[in-house]
């Protein structure tokens, strides 16, 4: 193939130096050196050239090469790393059926349909993996760096409690730490994840364990998810009153998950009807085998009331960790953990309740949690003394971040501020990308039809505002699962951790949303504000109360849906006619009843002939509103006239109908 008709260079009209024409091949043949097209142009040209047409654009094949991309990638992301333009990845997805721009953050799914039809393996990389690979890129590592063996020391065992709502986990903690933690949350119902460190007395020797206290309630899947993984053991309380239920399946599926023993404790042995041995062999039928029947789990009977078999279970998960783990850690090392919960305090600012996994946590750290940093500017034991240090497994309070990080997020101790600060900004960026792509839903040309058709969708934004992370977050995910009906949709437009400030209002009242306040009030002047502009502020301290007023305010926000009830029917015996009223039927009511002004539609020999209303109804010479079934009357039916002996009259209603 010659190069005049693609570049249009040397080839073009005119030659080096012409005056040349400005034509379908390209520049002006005659403009010189910037008349022509450098070889890797042409060679680029000719491949599309010879690129098959995939989706309806003409692009290369990939072969199966596998394309790694972060989560919420775009399509200029993908076009840049396969060398293509950005607009031709738009076309393909538009012939497609879907609508995308080539710098909005798509969904996982979006990505590898588009890979699939361009031959591509596209593989997403995990939050995981993304967050390692941005931490390689400033030269720190995480989770790996643990030191030789002689620098490693043993580290108490971190301990999750969990199980079914109203078991008495709260409870059971608040007995061995001799304080009273249930009382302060909302229905009894732990809201947030806490973490204690208590002391016992193993063979002699003395011996801490750090507890974690998760909530119960369904809504904190993900929360108890992330106690899990955060964990060297679990204690599953189950109520031996109650026995196995599904939270408690949950809750053990969650711990096998994070492959960590299992200790079992049977609470509430205290009640005259509890009893332990049918715990153990519901327990059983899920792969929990007691000890005693020749299986490798410890189950204690215990009761928070009466503190019975506390030693024992304490006893019992010393023992567990040391005859199962090799629980050691590397406290010379710079810290490493996660932020468990995190909540703005009024006096205090950002408070992040951290458990250092490895290394020591030192007051003056550069620290990056999340998205979140700062430095250390005091550590708080879970006693609410200061301390200057906190060694592997200890959990502790930490006051300096410039923001709240997410309960669950990873922390580690850095070289500096400004590390901290740029590790935290390209995290935050990752995630907004991230969340963009979760939260946009996909759209189709047949849904953007169906929309135009129907007018303008139902949606109903929230702003979410929480005493801490975990909370918010929990809520959040438990709003996004609501299914009412595709008519309506929810839509979460910011979240945070905090009171309600002027600025989420404004927000609120710009873009028509809800605000939902989570154990929070308002700030300042934000409740003025909210009432002139008309913004809906709701206030909730239980969750799943949270919940129950968004789905029936999702269901109210739905059209009603109507169904034809029937009220009666009439047959025409006689018909008068009249020069006044037109043509009268002389009707008998066959059944139920007729309303005057009632819809109404004319039968003749199964067909319906018209669809009117009543227009008039006497009985002999009174008006009357309705004549019930057996008896006779006189109807006119609005501007329809032709009716004939034998005709029905079937009167019916239109009812709305209750959405299940």
């Amino acid at each position: 193939m010659s190069a005049g008709p693609i570049g249009g260079g040397r080839g073009g009209r005119g030659g080096r130096g012409g005056s040349g024409t400005q034509g379908a091949f390209g520049r002006a043949g005659g403009a010189g050196k910037r008349g022509r097209k450098s070889k890797k142009q042409r060679r680029q040209e000719f491949d599309q050239m010879e690129a098959p047409t995939i989706g309806g654009v003409r692009i290369r094949s990939g072969n199966g090469e596998t394309i790694r991309l972060r989560r919420g990638a775009s399509l200029t992301d993908l076009a840049e790393k396969i060398g293509v333009e950005p607009a031709s990845l738009v076309q393909v997805l538009f012939n497609l059926g879907e609508m995308v721009n080539a710098t909005q953050s798509v969904a996982d799914e979006t990505l590898q349909v588009l890979g699939a039809e361009l031959n591509y393996d596209i593989e997403v990389v995990s939050p995981e993996d993304e967050d390692r690979e941005l931490l390689s890129s400033f030269g720190v590592t995480f989770g790996e760096n643990v030191g030789d063996e002689e620098d490693l020391e043993p580290r108490p065992p971190v301990v999750t409690v969990m199980g079914h709502v109203d078991h008495g986990k709260t409870k059971l903690l608040d007995a061995i730490r001799h304080t009273n933690v249930v009382a302060k949350e909302a229905g009894g119902i732990t809201q947030a994840i806490g973490a204690y460190q208590v002391e016992t007395e193993v063979d002699g020797r003395p011996r801490k364990i750090t507890f974690i206290d998760t909530p119960g309630h369904e809504a904190f899947t993900a929360m108890r998810a992330r106690g899990a993984k955060s964990t060297d053991i679990a204690v599953l309380v189950v109520a031996a009153d109650d026995g196995v239920m599904p939270q408690t399946i949950e809750a053990l599926n969650h711990a096998r998950a994070a492959d960590v023993p299992i200790v079992v404790a049977v609470n509430k042995m205290d009640k005259p009807e509890a009893d332990p041995t049918k715990v153990r062999g519901q327990l059983s039928e899920y792969g929990l085998m007691p000890e005693e029947y020749g299986g490798d789990s410890m189950f204690v009977d215990v009761s928070a009331v009466t503190r019975l078999g506390l030693d024992e279970l304490l006893e019992a998960i010393v023992l567990t960790a040391d005859a199962s783990l090799d629980l050691r850690a590397n406290p010379d090392m710079p810290a490493e953990g996660v932020a468990i919960e995190a909540h703005l305090d009024k006096g205090r600012g950002p408070v992040a309740t951290v458990l250092v996994h490895r290394g020591t946590l030192r007051t003056g750290d550069s620290i990056v949690a999340g998205s979140a940093h700062g430095r250390v500017r005091a550590l708080i034991n879970d006693k609410g003394e200061n301390v200057d240090s906190a060694p592997p497994s200890m959990p502790v309070q930490v006051l300096g971040l410039t923001s709240v990080p997410g309960a669950g997020d990873n922390f580690l101790v850095v070289d500096d501020d400004r590390m901290a600060r740029q590790i935290a900004d390209k995290r935050q960026a990752l995630q907004r990308a991230a969340l963009l792509a979760r939260t946009t839903k996909r759209r189709s040309l047949e849904d953007l039809f169906k929309e135009m058709e129907a007018g303008e969708k139902q949606e109903l934004n929230l702003i979410l505002k929480g005493d801490s992370a975990g909370a918010v977050e929990a809520l959040e995910d438990s709003l996004l699962q609501i299914q009412v009906d595709d008519e309506v949709s929810l839509r979460v437009i910011d979240r945070g951790v905090g009171a309600i400030t002027e600025t989420n209002v404004m927000l609120a009242a710009a873009s028509d949303a809800v605000i939902i306040g989570f154990n929070v009030r308002p700030q300042g002047k934000a409740t003025q504000l909210a009432d002139a502009e008309g913004v809906d502020i709701r206030y909730y301290s239980v969750i799943y109360a949270a919940i129950d007023d968004v789905e029936a305010a999702l269901k109210g926000m739905l059209k009603p849906i109507f169904e034809e009830k029937t009220q009666g029917t009439a047959e025409i015996r006689e018909v008068f006619r009249s020069s006044k009223f037109g043509n009268i039927a002389g009707c008998l009511v066959m059944s139920g009843h007729i309303r005057r002004n009632a819809k109404a539609r004319l039968v003749r020999d199964g067909v319906v002939v018209a669809e009117t209303s009543i227009n008039s109804l006497r009985r002999e010479k009174d008006d009357v509103t309705d004549v019930r079934e057996g008896y006779e009357c006189g109807i006119t039916l609005h501007h329809y006239n032709d009716i004939q002996v034998g005709d029905v009259i079937e009167t019916y209603e239109m009812v709305e109908k209750p959405r299940d």
